[in-house]
């Protein structure tokens, strides 16, 4: 366990009682597992939408089972500013409790496989049926056409697919899947980008629409100029670990006190200006370094001067001599170093907020930082059902329907 002065530096904030977010007064009913719709909803509930978390009994969402010891971590972060309600998605009343939601929100996003919510009787005709305007975001691992559609869709299949994980990897080594739930993570950034963009096409049409949100469309996307490259040159890339195929130096380099830096001479004139900082300013002259085709053809001869030089050295000597340069240099971060890095503290990318479990925990910050609506911390992640009497209330149940709900175990 990480010792207290581990977050000594990180400020404490309470939360906010007004939402004065950009989104306030949106609705947003969330009806996804894991991390991709979560991702998304999170967006939208720092920013001050109503995050309602449909849960499924009794349980709840599957995230709450990813856990750093007896804590479910993920839970906490992901699920700040939602209201949890937990429902027995396949009791006879799951039907009407979720209609009557569906028709108090402006957005309903999903991740089930494609086809689930049909037999559901819970079709985009329908849900635009019960709510001419509702933004139905669905995400799945292929998307909703297409031959594996029908496939389970978890982040890891479409990172393989995707060629993310060819080109992961040290040169002659095996490929490599990421250690963190990228695919998820970028498509819940465009989950609540599309939203949005939804929104905004409601405003001027007044009608709903559907938001077909893939994992592997959102991974491929942000991996360069792939197809095209392949067009070119006939053949895939192959695996040059933390090296780059568009510029060098571009790598991670050990200093002689064991710590480790990273270089990227993305541009002719950084690279020129590195040569220079180490004393081999010839490199700028001989034709086999003074392009940058010229280097990435030779690129293990670049990066052996280079890491030659950086191994002789510790690291706050390389540091205060490439920073002085003006070369783009940084050190590689564990959480450990984050947490004593005065722009980190000074930027707030990390605070503590309340927690009932275990009083304080840290989370990131919202993105981005908005100058006259900025995001907010209202509340703590929900336990599973928390909101349930709250919401059922408001879509119009009465205290005693939603005591004989809760005595028949239909909701939580």
């Amino acid at each position: 366990m990480a010792s207290k002065k581990t977050y000594s530096n990180w400020k404490k904030i309470d939360f906010e009682s007004e939402n004065l977010g950009p989104l306030k007064g949106v609705r947003v009913l969330d009806l996804s597992r894991l991390v991709a719709g979560n991702m998304t909803s999170l967006q939208l509930a720092d920013f001050g939408a109503e995050v309602i978390k449909v849960e499924p009994l009794p349980d709840g969402d599957p995230l709450r089972a990813w856990k750093q010891g007896e804590e479910s971590t993920f839970w906490k972060v992901y699920a700040r500013n939602k209201k949890s309600v937990g429902l027995d998605f396949r009791s006879p009343e799951f039907l009407e409790i979720i209609t009557r939601l569906i028709k108090i929100s402006d957005v309903m996003i999903e991740s089930f496989r494609p086809g689930t919510l049909e037999k559901m009787e819970l079709s985009l005709n329908q849900l635009l049926e019960i709510n001419p305007g509702l933004i139905v975001l669905r995400i799945s691992g292929f998307g909703q056409t297409g031959p594996y559609s029908s496939r389970p869709g978890f982040g890891t299949l479409v990172e393989s697919m995707s060629g993310f994980a060819h080109r992961n990897g040290e040169a002659g080594g095996g490929p490599l899947l990421p250690p963190l739930a990228l695919a998820d993570m970028i498509s819940g950034l465009y989950g609540s980008n599309a939203i949005l963009m939804a929104l905004r096409s409601r405003d001027t049409t007044g009608a709903g629409q559907m938001i077909d949100l893939s994992l592997l469309d959102s991974i491929i996307s942000v991996l360069g100029p792939e197809a095209l490259d392949y067009k070119l040159t006939g053949k895939p890339k192959s695996r040059i670990g933390n090296q780059s195929n568009l510029s060098i130096p571009r790598n991670v380099y050990q200093t002689c006190d064991h710590h480790f830096l990273s270089i990227s001479a993305s541009i002719p004139q950084m690279a020129a200006r590195l040569f220079e900082t180490i004393g081999r300013s010839d490199m700028n002259r001989d034709e086999r370094y003074n392009t940058n085709e010229a280097r990435l053809n030779n690129r293990n001869a670049v990066d052996s001067v280079v890491a030659d030089w950086i191994s002789k050295r510790n690291r706050d000597e390389v540091m205060s001599t490439f920073i002085e340069a003006g070369v783009t240099i940084a050190p590689l971060y564990s959480i450990a170093d984050i947490a004593q890095d005065q722009h980190f503290i000074d930027r707030e990318i990390y605070s503590e907020i309340p927690d009932s479990d275990l009083g304080t925990i840290p989370v990131h910050k919202a993105v981005p930082t908005l100058s006259d609506t900025p995001a907010s911390f209202r509340s703590e992640a929900p336990f599973l059902g928390e909101h349930s009497h709250e919401l059922l209330s408001l879509v119009g149940f009465d205290k005693a329907q939603i005591k004989k709900l809760k005595d028949q175990k239909k909701i939580k």
